[in-house]
């Protein structure tokens, strides 16, 4: 019997996580899917923003009509914010894709490893059923019921842990992101008291720190999001997850057009801080659900113990 144990206890777990697995690959097959499209539209906004400033920067019409009027300058600057604005938001589309794909390609590997576990799985369960039944033993029914329970417990627990690792990593890139745009903010101050070339540069080193942990966020929130999918969580809670995946988006719209002004770093610290709530809200639910499976399986190998106990030879 102990053999047996031994050998559906590990079958089942593979059995779980290539359920588990499976889940997860249906989901990133749409979100690659999402982002593909999302990528080629962005590229496209890439080439045309980009065309819009080089015509104003070369010999085009466009170019003399605003030369005439006095605006050329300022509609090249305009311009140039907006190519540059397109661009980040394609390169941050675009390792967020590259990113799925290796996590496809990592699952689809994982899969293939796992791909005979249910049958192995139902041929041990037949072998030990029949050696269960031979003994005639109400309790060897029991104690195998409970080995069973036990099993998808500590399944569950390992995904809900394998969630929280991607929330907490998403949390701690946060702080990073909340300490650069704060640092930018109080040399922005500076900056507008007067504080010259060394305070613009700080200001701006900080905010260029922040603007690529933000694409690191975005790619780590994804993540969170895809290792939530097996895991049942409120209605309220789904609502937070669900806006993981828009963060970079709204962190960048109409980002590089006044990132002098104080207001708007503002605006960006505040963005920030409320993805912070959401993340830290989210952990939160899973900290109490993992509680509660912790409490749920002690109560089971207890059970399993006193049935083990009882068992007379």
């Amino acid at each position: 019997m102990a053999y047996y144990d031994e050998q559906l206890q590990l079958l089942q777990q593979q059995m779980a996580r290539k359920n588990h697995e499976e889940t997860k690959l249906k989901q990133l097959y749409i979100q690659r899917e999402e982002l593909s499209a999302k990528v080629y539209e962005l590229k496209k906004s890439k080439l045309e923003q980009q065309k819009d400033v080089d015509q104003l920067e070369g010999g085009s019409l466009s170019s003399f009509f605003y030369a005439i009027i006095g605006k050329k300058e300022e509609k090249l600057d305009k311009e140039r914010e907006e190519a540059y604005a397109a661009k980040v938001k394609y390169d941050v589309a675009s390792r967020e894709l590259s990113a799925v794909e290796e996590d496809i390609a990592r699952i689809e590997t994982e899969l293939r490893l796992l791909g005979a576990s249910e049958k192995q799985y139902e041929k041990m369960l037949k072998s030990k059923a029949e050696a269960i039944k031979s003994t005639g033993s109400q309790e060897a029914v029991e104690i195998f019921e409970t080995e069973k329970r036990i099993s998808f417990i500590e399944s569950q627990r390992k995904e809900i842990e394998e969630a929280l690792s991607a929330g907490e990593k998403a949390l701690v890139i946060t702080n990073r992101i909340l300490s650069n745009i704060d640092s930018a903010k109080s040399w922005g101050t500076w900056d507008l008291m007067g504080g010259g070339l060394i305070s613009g540069m700080a200001k701006h080193s900080h905010l260029d720190e922040a603007q690529n942990q933000v694409e690191d966020l975005q790619i780590q929130l994804r993540r969170f999001k895809t290792e939530l999918t097996d895991v049942k969580i409120n209605a309220d809670v789904q609502v937070s997850i669900d806006g993981f995946l828009g963060f970079a988006d709204y962190f960048f719209d109409g980002l590089f057009a006044d990132w002098a002004v104080l207001n708007r770093i503002n605006e960006s610290l505040s963005q920030v801080q409320n993805t912070k709530k959401q993340i830290e809200s989210v952990l939160s639910h899973l900290r109490t659900i993992d509680t509660s499976s912790k409490a749920e399986l002690e109560r089971e190998r207890m059970n399993l113990n006193v049935l083990i106990k009882g068992v007379k030879m």
